[in-house]
């Protein structure tokens, strides 16, 4: 735990702060000086049930060791939640200086199973829920002229995943929406970026384990706690990284990645009257061959044990 006060009278709404994730920043915030809105719905893993009453009890931790805090049970998914959250950080504090979207549902299934509500869900949670907040901050942000979104991503959707279509299609647009926030407000001095978090939670204790490696991958992830995600959210958060926009990153353990973005990697190009179904066969396809993606899941590109 840090002692550090690099976010001395700032003010946070992180959400999903519960447990896990989102309750580790929530509690580094306050320990770095910043007055945290606590948002947690309260809901099942796959968000379909509320019944804890868990942003409250981080609330108290957080005040029973001198910091400030306020509870928020509002959906992130709701237009109106959003609004209402991060109107009750002005209330509370006057201000609002990042906003942390850390809030997730998981329903996995394999694809061919995967129904519409389950989708439908999961893409409302994660990728609407960040728009949700971002939008009812940005205003805030452009009147004040600063503000920091930092934004859970995941290498299921940075690389893959099996089982998580929905999970993964929305995680994979939280980094396209990071992107044109950070272009679109950078004007107004507000910095957008992305976190894909390694960390063992209630997100991540709901990975399938059906074989020996996924095992083996599974207690690797136990060493992981999720407290070990809030430094980098934090300091994206602070002044520190008023240069740092639009970048992906990831956190495993004690390891920091610069994640890469879409970037041209080969071309191929024909004279004349250019390219035909057979031409392509013959000549482009082997030529852009040697630069193809492997069909590779998160395990397979971070197959070395945590550091």
């Amino acid at each position: 735990m840090s002692d550090q006060t690099n976010l001395n009278g700032k003010v946070v709404l992180v959400t999903g702060a519960g447990g896990g994730i989102g309750r580790g920043i929530a509690m580094e915030a306050a320990r770095a000086g910043a007055s945290v809105v606590v948002n947690d719905l309260g809901a099942s893993l796959d968000g379909r049930r509320e019944t804890s009453a868990a942003a409250d009890t981080v609330v108290a931790e957080i005040e029973a060791a001198g910091g400030r805090a306020v509870a928020n049970g509002d959906s992130v998914a709701e237009p109106d939640g959003a609004k209402a959250m991060v109107r009750q950080a002005t209330d509370a504090f006057g201000r609002l200086d990042a906003v942390i979207n850390n809030a997730g549902i998981l329903r996995d299934t394999f694809f061919h199973k995967m129904t519409w509500e389950d989708f439908d869900a999961v893409v409302k949670v994660h990728l609407y829920g960040a728009f949700n907040t971002s939008r009812a901050a940005a205003d805030i942000f452009r009147d004040q002229g600063s503000g920091s979104l930092i934004h859970m991503t995941s290498t299921s959707g940075l690389v893959g995943n099996l089982a998580q279509a929905n999970y993964s299609a929305a995680k994979m647009g939280i980094t396209a929406l990071s992107k044109s926030i950070a272009l679109d407000l950078a004007r107004w001095n507000v910095r957008s970026n992305c976190i894909a978090p390694f960390a063992w939670s209630r997100m991540t204790a709901n990975i399938k384990v059906d074989s020996p490696e996924q095992e083996e991958r599974v207690n690797r992830m136990k060493e992981m706690i999720p407290e070990k995600i809030a430094p980098l959210t934090l300091f994206l958060a602070s002044d520190d990284a008023a240069d740092v926009t639009g970048q992906i990153f990831a956190v495993r353990n004690n390891e920091i990645f610069l994640m890469s973005q879409s970037r041209p990697v080969r071309s191929v190009h024909r004279g004349g009257d250019g390219w035909d179904i057979t031409s392509i066969r013959d000549g482009a396809i082997p030529a852009l061959r040697r630069s193809f993606v492997p069909l590779e899941v998160s395990a397979d590109v971070f197959a070395w044990d945590p550091v």
